[in-house]
């Protein structure tokens, strides 16, 4: 499958770059350019794109601002930020960037996260996941997925975390990360799933793994193992 994208960014030789790194990298047609966020907005509404490859800092308003104004679309493109500054990833993870990458881009990290990109798109007449159904005290319910801070195994089912509260799913979590990763969630470790707009801390630990302190109010701590810390690093921009 093709994607059709658009490319946005201010500087002429940045856009022809990126266009030689996708067409190098496949599965990508650059179908259009824009060099600010509100040409790039009109050409958006006049042509249904797939992806949207997104510089932060532009004149005029930025590229996290024109995130924020695409989301409030009925079928908005997902977006891949591409950017030299990598402090604003957990801000663009809350606007439900797909992915974050930081110049200069590698041709096989832009691949991955086509590969990434690619089963997330919806099928013709599909909306992406909004809620889950979980149970609570013996009654069905459907959770937000905004509300979700992460998401940990039990056995053959899930327990889904929000702010203060503890849902069970029958679903495993290997399916819940499928529904969930374009949502911009991400498997740090075999048993959780976590909300990387979520995330407020992450801090080093014995051994090469990393801890990861959330934004709810209990200010829980998930754990990540060794061998997911350096994809975990780039999702973040670290």
């Amino acid at each position: 499958m093709t994607v059709k994208a658009l490319v946005v960014d201010d500087e002429a030789p940045a856009r022809s770059e990126l266009r030689f790194l996708l067409s190098e990298a496949g599965g990508v047609e650059v179908i259009g350019e824009a060099s600010n966020a509100t040409e790039a907005l009109q050409l958006i509404r006049a042509i249904p794109y797939d992806v949207v490859f997104l510089d932060v800092e532009m004149p005029g308003f930025s590229g996290l601002r024109l995130a924020e104004v695409l989301g409030e679309l009925e079928h908005p493109p997902a977006i891949i930020f591409v950017t030299a500054y990598s402090e604003h990833a957990v801000k663009a993870f809350e606007v439900e960037a797909a992915d974050y990458l930081v110049k200069p881009v590698e041709v096989a990290r832009l691949r991955r996260a086509i590969e990434r990109l690619t089963p997330a798109l919806p099928a013709p007449g599909t909306a992406r996941v909004e809620r889950v159904p979980v149970e609570k005290a013996g009654k069905k319910l459907l959770l937000s997925v905004e509300e979700l801070f992460y998401v940990m195994a039990k056995d053959d089912y899930s327990y889904l975390f929000t702010d203060g509260e503890r849902y069970l799913s029958t679903m495993s979590l290997a399916d819940l990360e499928r529904k969930l990763e374009p949502r911009g969630f991400f498997r740090v470790h075999r048993r959780f799933v976590v909300n990387l707009a979520q995330v407020k801390e992450v801090v080093p630990m014995y051994g090469g793994t990393l801890l990861l302190t959330m934004k709810d109010r209990a200010t829980s701590q998930v754990p990540v193992s060794r061998r997911r810390v350096p994809s975990l690093k780039k999702a973040l921009g670290l």
